[in-house]
């Protein structure tokens, strides 16, 4: 993906959806590091929202160096809204378990899905930041890997099961699928294939997360979404 100067913009709005992303896995770990009884849990989340916060700042200076005007833009999003409305619930029932399954390992697999296309487009325009992408990429790994660990410890000790976790991991997924198409216009400026991009999104999940396929139905709200952002 070739970032031409009729790209820049497009991209730098899809960065500023990243940046609010980053804020939101920000706000959830400092949340989680409240909830955990287990200092290594405790420290790990801690580092990771301070990380988060570092994230963010990266994603403002690309856009400044991206399109300037879009720094301080905010994504017309109704569905990062929910999912930040519906986690908040999951972190007031103090489950822990819940929060996993959707900041480290849904939210966190869609951002690293589109940060690694975007990534390809960045560095091929030589892209400022470059090393500190490189980091935020590998942090961005060894979070979902985190996430990824503390849903296995749980079902190990039978906290859950594989069809539990299906089942809750399916709202999170329908709401960053819409979140997908919502941006649809913004990937049609850059020739990109919003149902492609969405798709990435299972390739970074756990088979059981994705045994029921949502695709297919939120394909549906793309029309009805408008496939707007401000």
């Amino acid at each position: 993906m070739l970032v031409g100067h009729d790209e820049k913009a497009p991209i730098a709005r899809l960065l500023t959806f990243l940046e609010h992303g980053e804020r939101l896995a920000h706000d959830c770990a400092k949340a989680q590091a409240g909830l955990s009884a287990d200092s290594t849990t405790r420290r790990f989340l801690l580092n990771q929202a301070k990380q988060e916060s570092m994230h963010a700042m990266v994603f403002q200076g690309a856009i400044a160096w991206l399109a300037p005007k879009h720094l301080r833009d905010t994504p017309f999003l109704p569905a990062l809204e929910e999912y930040r409305a519906i986690l908040d619930e999951a972190l007031a029932r103090r489950d822990l378990t819940e929060t996993f399954l959707a900041e480290q390992v849904v939210l966190e697999g869609l951002g690293e899905a589109v940060l690694t296309r975007i990534e390809e487009g960045l560095v091929k325009r030589a892209a400022p930041f470059g090393r500190l992408r490189l980091v935020l990429l590998h942090q961005e790994e060894a979070h979902h890997g985190f996430g990824r660990r503390q849903l296995e410890r749980a079902i190990e000790c039978g906290e859950t099961d594989v069809t539990d976790l299906n089942r809750r991991a399916q709202r999170y997924l329908t709401l960053t699928d819409a979140m997908v198409f919502t941006l649809c216009d913004l990937f049609e400026s850059i020739n990109e294939d919003a149902t492609a991009w969405a798709q990435d999104v299972r390739t970074f999940l756990p088979d059981w997360c994705v045994m029921s396929n949502q695709l297919s139905a939120v394909s549906h709200q793309r029309v009805s979404a408008g496939c707007l952002m401000s």
